[in-house]
């Protein structure tokens, strides 16, 4: 029997049968369904420009992220010791702290790979603010990350509420580092 009298073969090759096979209609469905989405999604965004570009909306991100900064409480020595009398702040910093900070200065503060945070001692100032400009701006020559732009600046204010509320309580651990609070 030849190609020709078999139904459904195009041609025999090396003993091999082409068989004129169609697709399964599923198939073609998702198919022509992406391909006509891509073509509303093309006119949508690209020739009508009724939809935003992706420019746009960067643009439109960036003015509410420095909206939500520029209205955001100062910082100050007052503000994060009023925030570590808030116990919803210093909660919110305790879960932070345990997620981004614990695995270099403890659990409790008491020191890892960081220094101990519940003594006396401190390498880059133990005011509030020094707390704060060194979870925020990091120390890069030590292994300190800069936080403020990955958590925010709401965040990194509950993180050092919570540290505030950390110093002095003397949890053993690592050797004091640095220079004592004055």
């Amino acid at each position: 029997m030849s190609s020709s009298e078999k139904p459904g073969v195009l041609h025999i090759y090396d003993g091999i049968e082409e068989m004129d096979n169609h697709l399964p209609r599923w198939w073609l469905f998702i198919l022509w369904t992406t391909i006509v989405f891509a073509f509303g999604y093309w006119f949508y965004y690209h020739v009508s420009g009724t939809g935003p570009g992706s420019l746009e909306v960067y643009k439109a991100e960036a003015a509410e992220a420095a909206r939500k900064a520029a209205s955001g409480k100062p910082t100050s020595d007052e503000t994060l010791l009023a925030l570590m009398q808030d116990p919803q702040a210093v909660d919110q910093g305790k879960v932070q702290f345990t997620q981004q900070c614990a695995a270099c200065h403890g659990q409790k503060g008491e020191g890892l790979i960081g220094p101990n945070l519940t003594d006396e001692f401190w390498l880059h100032g133990g005011k509030p603010m020094d707390i704060h400009k060194t979870v925020a701006e990091g120390a890069v020559a030590k292994g300190m990350p800069a936080w403020e732009r990955t958590l925010g600046a709401e965040r990194v204010r509950s993180i050092v509420a919570y540290v505030l509320t950390l110093k002095n309580t003397h949890v053993p651990g690592k050797a004091p580092q640095g220079e004592p609070e004055q």
